[in-house]
């Protein structure tokens, strides 16, 4: 093989073992910051507010 070959190879090869274990860090590690709030948070809306919104 060539040397562009062994390059390309080492690159290609580098790179996604590299994303790999960049991928699997982040899958162990969790996540790291709380939010103040929740996508899927809504609140109850009691009956007699229901004319103000």
């Amino acid at each position: 093989m060539t040397a562009g070959g062994w390059i390309n190879l080492v690159l290609s090869v580098g790179f996604v073992t590299g994303l790999f274990i960049f991928c699997i860090y982040r899958v162990i590690r969790g996540p790291t910051a709380k939010p103040d709030h929740h996508l899927a948070h809504v609140e109850p809306i009691e009956e007699d507010e229901t004319d103000q919104r």
